[in-house]
């Protein structure tokens, strides 16, 4: 396992999309922060009411005991008689030297659970002994309590506060910040979300352009997006459409060269083709020798041809210059006639329910489909074994403006060796011929038959592919799919088409 391949393993974070990772990064950011302002609030709250707190019973409890001054050395003094006249106080109680001693302390409280005993003993001594005021907080069977002292002659006046109260409203505040958090997390993933898909939008529109351009719109540029002279975004933008304008230009010229070229050959193809027909006229006449060279001069022009026929005919598509004639077509029966009219051996054609099926398109391109379909199964299948017809009926999703049309669907299948899994996406590439590429025969065509058929289908909004058989018999099963448009509609030029198969898918 290389270095980089276990850090992402490791990683989780980083196996997430952008997306997930923008808002990730947003939700814990705001709540990182919610939590850190929580703990500081609570922190500070809590500090700041404590002292408080402990400012205003240290002030009281020096005024009550100046108060109680004059009376605390009285030897009958009694605790409500001592306690009663202060106006505020905690739960007062007092050391008193006793009666008849001047060493002796004796307590006086008037709540005895809150008496001096219960005091800490560093308290006490701290009043008593050195003879200096204190405070001091504490718990005692399960309250927090707040005892402040101050010396009284050679004893000691205390009060003793209960302060629950401040931890309830520390908790009640700690409660509403983790509410606060929550929503915070809430607003950070939202925020993040938003944010995410304003950030992704430019990436959003380079991919749909993109898009758009491996499907042969080669005029596709990132001209009418809001971003698009957006400073940030400007050298994107500008490189992107100079690269794809370069593109443009050199698939202009190579299919320029290309027509040209076939052109240019047309002339003397014509009169090679000529004069070979002239020589087959007197082939008999000649010896077996010369007989064998013209046979295989034959094929090879035949081929030659074929190869400018269908390199004019693909210069067409590439320069936008064919158009779509659309005709009424009864479908199974032209599929049968075809059959007929193009392979040697007969080919069962099975559409149940669907002779009467009518549809519009072009009878012509049609058939050129289906030729280059059986063809192709002949060259390398030993011919087709079985065509069959279907109608799929489309999926309506709810994102979509308009209802989606129909389709119909035609198969040509073949008991040859079958298209690996890794090829079936180069079939219909132009030049294309699987393993047997590079190989020379006159049974073998040169790979722009299946690339002549998806450009057929692609103009009338369909699509094209290969697939194992359905039975799971070796061979494979070549397949178009066109857009069905019923015959009473309007007849629909090219780019209505297209639309409507775009609608469809």
């Amino acid at each position: 396992m290389t270095t980089s391949a276990a850090e992402t393993r490791f990683r989780p974070f980083g196996q997430l999309g952008l997306r997930a990772r923008i808002v990730t990064t947003f939700t814990l950011g705001a709540t990182l922060i919610a939590a850190l302002l929580s703990i500081t609030s609570v922190t500070l709250s809590r500090t700041n009411l404590l002292d408080q707190r402990e400012r205003i019973v240290r002030e009281r409890t020096v005024v009550n005991a100046a108060t109680l001054a004059d009376k605390i050395t009285s030897p009958d003094v009694d605790a409500q008689s001592l306690f009663g006249s202060l106006p505020t106080a905690g739960k007062p109680s007092a050391l008193i030297p006793a009666e008849g001693s001047s060493t002796e302390l004796r307590s006086i409280s008037l709540d005895a659970r809150y008496g001096t005993s219960t005091i800490p003993v560093s308290l006490r001594e701290l009043v008593t002994v050195d003879h200096e005021a204190g405070i001091m907080r504490y718990e005692r069977e399960g309250e927090v309590l707040l005892a402040v002292g101050v010396p009284l002659g050679d004893g000691g006046y205390f009060e003793i506060n209960q302060i629950d109260d401040i931890d309830r409203s520390i908790d009640n505040l700690g409660y509403r910040l983790v509410g606060a958090c929550v929503a915070a997390a809430v607003f950070g993933a939202v925020l993040g979300s938003w944010a995410s898909r304003r950030v992704l939008r430019p990436l959003a529109d380079v991919s749909h352009v993109a898009e758009a351009i491996s499907l042969g719109k080669l005029d596709a540029r990132l001209v009418d997006t809001e971003w698009a002279d957006d400073p940030d975004l400007v050298q994107l933008v500008s490189s992107f459409n100079e690269m794809v304008s370069a593109m443009q230009t050199r698939i202009d010229r190579d299919a320029q060269f290309a027509s040209d070229v076939s052109h240019e050959l047309r002339s003397p193809l014509t009169t090679f083709n000529a004069s070979l027909e002239v020589l087959r006229n007197a082939r008999d006449e000649m010896p077996d020798r010369a007989q064998i060279a013209l046979d295989l001069l034959s094929s090879d022009m035949d081929r030659f041809t074929q190869l400018v026929e269908d390199l004019l005919e693909i210069s067409r598509f590439d320069a936008g210059a064919v158009r779509l004639e659309i005709d009424e077509v009864l479908l199974v029966e032209t599929i049968k006639q075809a059959v007929r009219t193009l392979s040697r051996e007969p080919v069962p054609v099975e559409a149940v329910g669907l002779d009467d099926l009518i549809i519009s398109c072009d009878k012509r391109r049609l058939m050129r489909i289906l030729a280059n379909y059986l063809d192709n199964a002949k060259k390398y299948a030993n011919g087709a074994t079985r065509i069959t017809v279907e109608r799929v009926d489309a999926v309506q999703d709810d994102s979509d403006d308009e209802p989606p049309l129909d389709t119909v669907r035609i198969s040509v299948e073949d008991a040859g060796p079958g298209v690996p899994e890794a090829e079936r996406a180069k079939v219909f590439d132009r030049f294309n011929r699987g393993g047997q590429g590079g190989s020379r025969g006159t049974d073998l065509g040169v790979g722009l038959g299946l690339a002549l058929a998806a450009e057929h289908a692609r103009l009338h909004g369909g699509s094209v592919w290969v697939e194992p058989r359905p039975d799971g018999m070796p061979g494979s099963r070549f397949v178009v799919e066109l857009p069905l448009i019923e015959p009473h509609d309007e007849p629909a030029t090219e780019s209505e088409t297209v639309a409507a198969s775009e609608t469809a898918s």
